[in-house]
C-alpha cells in the first residue's frame, strides 16, 4: 500500500534537548557527534536523600536540563495557579507542539476546527511527587488536571482547536513510535486530515529511576556504549521531538517543505515469546518485516537503520539478532548502517521513538549520515558483526543507490514488549515550487514600492522585540533568503497575536527597523500597535470636494491593475454625460480641461474614490457600514452596491454640471473651528442669508450663503477671538442658493433605482442608518441642499458599535475631525487616510494598511505577493517568553511579573527624556513624508513649531498616535496643535507622567486652534 494518496509527508517538526533548542541545533550537533550527556543540576533535587542513595551517580548522570520550570503562560492562556499545578511534560508538549506546526510554515489558525490527530508518547515526571511534599495535593484545584498523561494531547488539542483523535500513548519506550504509526494509519484511512506526533520526557526526581538502575538497564558508567563492547545500560535524558504529518498528495499540491515520507509502519508485541522485559529478537523481526511490506519495498534498499540502540546488555543483542532474521527472510546482500541518537541525547523512554524518527528525517532532507557516538568495537556477545552492520561512526554524504530515493528505517522498543518500526523515505525531488492554489494566482492589488512589508506580532511586548532579535539573525546570516520570501513567510505562515509591528522597509533597511523595534527606539518604517480586541465594523468614509489635488491617482493608475481596472470601469460609465475622457484627465493627457472646475472636479475624484475602495476590497478590507461628506455619498452609495455604477455616474456628472449655475449668485462657504452650538448662537444677525452647511467635529463647522454675509459673520466672530476662513468655491452649496436649481436635479435624477444591500447606508443628511430604497433623485437634491451631518454620524456609530474607519479618498481630510470626536467620547477606534496629496504611492495605501493591521483589522497580507508567490520559507519559531511556575513558587504569581521591557513610560523619568522621546517620534513621523532628521538634531530646534518642522494635520494626529503607544498616556488629537513646539509638548507629556514636579505648560505658548496649519485643509477647499 503506496503511493502519493497513501503515503504520509513530514511537513514540520520540532525538538528540544539540553543545549538544544531546535532543529537547526539538534542537527549541529548530529553532524560534529557532539553529547548533551552530563549531571543532574543539584539545585533541581527535591529533597536531600538523593546524594545518600547507593545508585547516585548511576541515577545523577544523563542529558538534563538546567531548568524545567519555566513556562509562558500568557503565551498559553493559562492561569498562574493551574500553570504552577502543570506536570512539566504538559508545558513542553504544548510548546513543541506550536514549535512544529511553525516549523511546517502553516498559521495556527488554518488547522482550526479540522479532523486533526494529536498522539503523545508520554509519561509522568514525578512532579507529583513535589505535590505531596509541599502539601498542595491537599487543596490543589487543578492537580488533577495537572498531572494526568492524557491532558498532555488534550491541551494541544484545545490549542489549536482541532477536532480529531487526542490521545496520550503508552506502551513503554517505544510509545512515541507507536503514537506516529497510529497517526499514519488514521491519516492512511481517511480518520483525520493531518497529525500532529510527538514525546516529551522530564524527571522531575531522579530517584524515580532507581527501578531502572535495580533493574540493571543504566549505565554505571553515565554514557550509553550502544552495540560496542562497553554496553553496560543507558543514560536516562530529557527533552522531546514533535512531527506534523500529512497525506502525501496534498502537501506535495500545497507547496509544504517535505522532511521525509512515511512509507510504511509495523506495530506488534512479543506475546509469550519471552520473560519480562527481556527482548524478543523474533518479534521485533516480525515488526521490521510488517513495515517493510506495508511499504512495499525491499530491504535491500533500506541504507541506514536509525536502531533502538540502548547500549544494554542484553538489549544490542537481541535487537542485532532480530535484525539478521529480517536478513534472512529477505535475503538483503550489502551490510546495513546503523546508529542510536541515545549515544547524543540519552534515552527520552517514552520520546524516544520520536527523537529516532527526527534525526532519521533529517539526514533524509539534508542527504547526510551522521555518527554514532561511543562506540570502538563491536559487542563481542553479537558474534561477525562487521559482516552484516556497520556503525556509523563519521558524518558522511548520503546519496541513494542505482538512481533509487534514499531509505531508512525506525526502531523503537517498549520494555513491555510493544514495538515499532518505520520506514521513511527522502522526499519527492520534482516539488512543485509553490503551492497549487498559485497557478491561478492574480495580479497584486497595488504595485509594491519594494519587498512586501513584514510582519511580526507577539502576545507580550517583550516577545515582539525577542523576536526581531531573532529575526535580525536569521536575515543577516550568510545563507539569509530574500527580503520577498521572509516578507511573504511572515504574512502567510505565522498567527498574529495582540502586539504588533509591521516594518514597512522589508528590503535593505529592514535590519534597522529590526533593531529599533528590538530596543524600543521610534522608526519612521516601523509601525506598532496593540490589537487589544474586536475593534468593530469597517467603516469606509468618503470625503467630499476639497481632497483632490493635481495629478491624484495617476501614479496608482500605472502600477495598480485593480485600481487601473475600476478607473476604467468609472471611465466608461460617465462617458455618456462628459466631453472628456476620465483617464486623459486623471493623468493629465489632456491639459485642455480645467481641472478645478467644478464639473471636473467632482467626477474624477468620484472615480477616485470608488477606486480606491476596489483596491482596500483587494487587501481584504471590506466595509460593513458607509459614509459620505456632501459628494463623497455619491461615492458611498455606490461602493456600498446602493447604486449601480451607471447611476452613481450620471448623478455626479448631471449634479456637478449644474453648480456651475450657482456661481452667478455671488456665494460661497466659510470654515469656522468652534463648536456647531457658539455658530448657530451668532448666525441670527444673517438669518435667512447663512446656515450652517457642514458639522464635521466638535470644533469644525462650515457655513454657507451670501458673500456679504459670510464677511459680516467673518469679522463678528473675530471680536471673539475665531477666524474664518473663506473655502475656494464661488458657489454655496448647503444653502438657501440650492434650491435655484431643485427643479433640473430633479428632472435630471428621475429614474435613478436604488438597491438593497449587506453594507449599511449611514446618511449624513438624516443624520443615521439609511434604506438604501430611499436613495432616489430626490435624495441627491436633499444632499446638495441640507446641512451635512457628518460629525453626528460619526459620533453615534463611535458611541454604539466601536469601528475601524478608513478615509477612503487622495488625501486624509477628515482624519482630524474624526479623530476630535473620539477624543470627546474618549475613544480611541483606528483612523486612517488611504493617500496623501505628498504621496500618492502604493507605499501610502501600505502603511494605512499596516495600522489596521496593527490595531486588529484583518486584512489580506498575502494578496500582496499573488503574482509571484515564493516557495513559503522557515523562520524562527515563537520566543516564548518563561518564567518560574513551580510548587514551591507563590500560588497567585502573575504572567505579567516576568516580562521585561514592556510598553510604557519606562525612563521618562525627567524633561530631558521626554523631550528626546517627543522628538525621536518627531523624527519617525517626518521620516515618512521622506525627510530623515535624527532625533538628536531635533533637539536643538525643538523650539520650532511642528508646523515649520514640515508637519501638516495628518501628521500631527500620527504623532499623537505614536507618543500615546511609546509613552502609555492618552493625549488628544489635537496635541500638537495645543502644544505646537516639541519642547512645548515635552513639557506637557512630562506633567502627565509626573504631575507633581513637572512645570506646569503656559498657557500663553500654546498657539491657538486658529494655526494656520488647520485652515489648510479649508484653503484647499474642501467642503
Amino acid at each position: 500500500m503506496s503511493g502519493a494518496a497513501m503515503d504520509i509527508a513530514v511537513v514540520g517538526m520540532s525538538c528540544r534537548f539540553p543545549g538544544v533548542s531546535d532543529l537547526t541545533e539538534f542537527w549541529g550537533l548530529l553532524r560534529e557527534g557532539r553529547s548533551t550527556v552530563g549531571r543532574f543540576p543539584g539545585h533541581r533535587a527535591v529533597s536531600s536523600t538523593l546524594a545518600s542513595h547507593p545508585d547516585a551517580a548511576t541515577l545523577t548522570a544523563g542529558s538534563f536540563f538546567d531548568r524545567i520550570d519555566g513556562f509562558d503562560a500568557q503565551f498559553f492562556g493559562t492561569d498562574p495557579v493551574e500553570a504552577t499545578a502543570m506536570d512539566p511534560v504538559q508545558r513542553l508538549g504544548l510548546e513543541l507542539a506550536w514549535e512544529a506546526v511553525e516549523d511546517a510554515r502553516i498559521p495556527a489558525s488554518a488547522l482550526a476546527g479540522r479532523e486533526i490527530d494529536v498522539v503523545v508518547g508520554a509519561a509522568p515526571s514525578g512532579y507529583d511527587l513535589l505535590r505531596r511534599l509541599s502539601g498542595s495535593d491537599r487543596d490543589d484545584h487543578y492537580a488533577a488536571l495537572g498531572s494526568s498523561g492524557t491532558l498532555i494531547a488534550n491541551r494541544i488539542s484545545a490549542l489549536f482547536d482541532v477536532r480529531g483523535m487526542s490521545l496520550c500513548a503508552d506502551s513503554g519506550q517505544s510509545s512515541s513510535l507507536v503514537s506516529l504509526a497510529l497517526a499514519c494509519e488514521r491519516i492512511r484511512g481517511g480518520g483525520a486530515v493531518m497529525a500532529i506526533v510527538g514525546g516529551v520526557h522530564l524527571i522531575a526526581d531522579p530517584e524515580a529511576g532507581a527501578g531502572l538502575a535495580n533493574l540493571g538497564a543504566l549505565s554505571p558508567d553515565g554514557r550509553c556504549f550502544a552495540f560496542d563492547d562497553r554496553a553496560s545500560g543507558f543514560v536516562r535524558g530529557e527533552g522531546g521531538a514533535f512531527a506534523l504529518l500529512k497525506r502525501l498528495d496534498l502537501a506535495v499540491a500545497d507547496g509544504d517543505h517535505i522532511y521525509a515520507v512515511v512509507r510504511g509502519w509495523g506495530v506488534g508485541n512479543s506475546g509469550a515469546t519471552s520473560r519480562m522485559p527481556d527482548p524478543s529478537p523474533g518479534a521485533q523481526a516480525a515488526t521490521v518485516l510488517s513495515a517493510l511490506a506495508r511499504a512495499a519495498v525491499p530491504f535491500e534498499s533500506v541504507d541506514y537503520v536509525e536502531a533502538h540502540g540502548t547500549g544494554t546488555r542484553l538489549g544490542d543483542p537481541a535487537e542485532i539478532a532480530g535484525l539478521r532474521e529480517v536478513f534472512r527472510e529477505t535475503g538483503r546482500s550489502r551490510p546495513l548502517p546503523i546508529g542510536s541518537v541515545k549515544t547524543n541525547v540519552g534515552h527520552l523512554e517514552p520520546a524516544a521513538g520520536i527523537v529516532g524518527f527526527v534525526k532519521a528525517a533529517l539526514c533524509l532532507d539534508r542527504a547526510h549520515l551522521v555518527p554514532s557516538l561511543n562506540y570502538r568495537s563491536p559487542n563481542p556477545a553479537v558474534p561477525d558483526f562487521r559482516k552484516d552492520f556497520e556503525v556509523v561512526r563519521t558524518a558522511r554524504s548520503w546519496t541513494g543507490r542505482w538512481g533509487r530515493p534514499r531509505r531508512a528505517g525506525v526502531s523503537a522498543f517498549g520494555m513491555g514488549g510493544t514495538n515499532a518500526h518505520v520506514i521513511l523515505e527522502e522526499a519527492p525531488r520534482d516539488q512543485p515550487p509553490a503551492s497549487s492554489r498559485d497557478r491561478d494566482a492574480v495580479p497584486a492589488p497595488v504595485g509594491l514600492p519594494g519587498p512586501l512589508p513584514w510582519l511580526l506580532s507577539a502576545r507580550s511586548e517583550s516577545a515582539l522585540r525577542q523576536q526581531a532579535v531573532r529575526l535580525r539573525a536569521f536575515v543577516t546570516a550568510e545563507d539569509a533568503p530574500s527580503a520577498t520570501a521572509v516578507g511573504h513567510a511572515l504574512a502567510s505562515t505565522r498567527s498574529s497575536f495582540e502586539h504588533r509591528a509591521v516594518l514597512l522597509d522589508g528590503g535593505d533597511g529592514a535590519p534597522a527597523g529590526l533593531d529599533a523595534l528590538a530596543t524600543g527606539a521610534s522608526s519612521a518604517r516601523v509601525i506598532r500597535g496593540v490589537a487589544g480586541g474586536p475593534v468593530g465594523p469597517v467603516v469606509f468614509v468618503f470625503p467630499g470636494q476639497g481632497s483632490q489635488w493635481t495629478g491624484m491617482g495617476s501614479r496608482l493608475y500605472a502600477e495598480s491593475p485593480v485600481f487601473a481596472r475600476a478607473i476604467d470601469e468609472c471611465a466608461k460609465s460617465l462617458a455618456p454625460w462628459l466631453d472628456w475622457w476620465l483617464p486623459d484627465v486623471l493623468t493629465g493627457a489632456d491639459p485642455a480641461v480645467p481641472p478645478d472646475r467644478v464639473d471636473v472636479v467632482q467626477p474624477v475624484l468620484f472615480a477616485v474614490m470608488v477606486s480606491l475602495a476596489q483596491v482596500w476590497r483587494s487587501l481584504g478590507v471590506v466595509p460593513e457600514i458607509v459614509i459620505g461628506h456632501s459628494q463623497g455619498e455619491i461615492a458611498a452609495a455606490c461602493v456600498s452596491g446602493a447604486l449601480t455604477l451607471a447611476d452613481a455616474a450620471r448623478i455626479v456628472a448631471l449634479r456637478s454640471r449644474a453648480l456651475t449655475e450657482l456661481a452667478a449668485l455671488g456665494g460661497g462657504m466659510s470654515a469656522v473651528p468652534a463648536s456647531p452650538g457658539w455658530v448657530r448662537d451668532r448666525l441670527g444677525p444673517w438669518s435667512g442669508r447663512l446656515s450652517m452647511a457642514a458639522v464635521n467635529g466638535p470644533a469644525s463647522v462650515v457655513v454657507s450663503g451670501d458673500g456679504e454675509a459670510l464677511d459680516g459673520f467673518a469679522q463678528q466672530a473675530a471680536t471673539d477671538g475665531v477666524r474664518v476662513r473663506r473655502v475656494k468655491v464661488d458657489y454655496a452649496s448647503h444653502s438657501h442658493h440650492v434650491e435655484r436649481i431643485r427643479e433640473r436635479l430633479l428632472t435630471d435624477l428621475a429614474g435613478v433605482s436604488p438597491r438593497t444591500t449587506a453594507v449599511r447606508f449611514h446618511s449624513t443628511v438624516t443624520g443615521g442608518p439609511l434604506d438604501p430604497q430611499a436613495l432616489t433623485g430626490g435624495y441627491w437634491y436633499d444632499n446638495l441642499r441640507s446641512m451635512v451631518r457628518f460629525g453626528e454620524v460619526v459620533e453615534q456609530l463611535m458611541r454604539e458599535r466601536g469601528g475601524a474607519f478608513v478615509e477612503v479618498g487622495p488625501h486624509p481630510v477628515l482624519t482630524v475631525a474624526m479623530a476630535e470626536t473620539a477624543d470627546v467620547l474618549g475613544a480611541a477606534p483606528p483612523v486612517v487616510g488611504t493617500l496623501h496629496k505628498d504621496d500618492g504611492s502604493p507605499g501610502a495605501i501600505l502603511a494605512s494598511l499596516a495600522e489596521l493591521h496593527v490595531r486588529g483589522v484583518p486584512v489580506d497580507w498575502a494578496a500582496l505577493s499573488a503574482p509571484d508567490r515564493p516557495r513559503r520559507i522557515g523562520l524562527p519559531t515563537y520566543p516564548f517568553q518563561r518564567r518560574r511556575y513551580w510548587l514551591t513558587a507563590p500560588a497567585d504569581a502573575s504572567p505579567g511579573d516576568a516580562v521585561p521591557g514592556g510598553s510604557g513610560p519606562a525612563g521618562l523619568d525627567s524633561q530631558r527624556s521626554a523631550l528626546r522621546l517627543v522628538c525621536a517620534e518627531t523624527a519617525a513621523v517626518l521620516g515618512e513624508k521622506g525627510a530623515d532628521p535624527a532625533g538628536a538634531d531635533l533637539v536643538a530646534r525643538s523650539a520650532e513649531t511642528f508646523r515649520d518642522l514640515g508637519f501638516d494635520s495628518a501628521m500631527a494626529v500620527r504623532l499623537r498616535n505614536r507618543l500615546t503607544t511609546a509613552a502609555g498616556v492618552r493625549l488628544p488629537a489635537t496635541v500638537a496643535f495645543s502644544y505646537p513646539t516639541p519642547q512645548s509638548l515635552a513639557r506637557h507629556l512630562f506633567s502627565l507622567l509626573e504631575p507633581e514636579t513637572a512645570d506646569v505648560p503656559d498657557p500663553a505658548g500654546a498657539e491657538s486652534r486658529s494655526d494656520e496649519e488647520l485652515y489648510e485643509l479649508i484653503d484647499r477647499g474642501y467642503v
